[in-house]
């Protein structure tokens, strides 16, 4: 009787283990799967933060540009440019300037 009760807790044993090995290969497997899909979000998110970089580079140049052109609004709210644009276009002088053309 000793050795059929030493047998059962030998298979008892061995299942035992071969439970834990089963449950180890399992959360291996549970482990690659996770260390591969941390892999790709790392990959997603340098992707993304270059995205971030270059938009907030755009951003940067559109301030710029937003600033010329106030500053040109503004330019073009003077009496200088008035002038300016009378004389260009319209072929306008002022009384005391003197005017010079070239012969064609």
């Amino acid at each position: 009787m000793k050795r059929a009760k030493k047998r059962k807790n030998n298979k008892r044993i061995a299942n035992n283990y071969l439970g834990m090995g089963a449950i180890a290969v399992v959360v291996l497997i549970l482990l690659g799967g996770l260390t591969v899909q941390s892999k790709n979000l790392e990959a997603r998110i340098a992707v993304y933060d270059a995205k971030a970089a270059a938009l907030e580079e755009s951003i940067e140049n559109e301030k710029d540009r937003t600033q010329k052109i106030d500053e040109q609004k503004e330019y073009m709210q003077t009496d200088e440019y008035v002038a300016e644009v009378a004389r260009d276009k319209l072929g306008l002088v002022k009384d005391n300037e003197i005017v010079f053309e070239e012969e064609k």
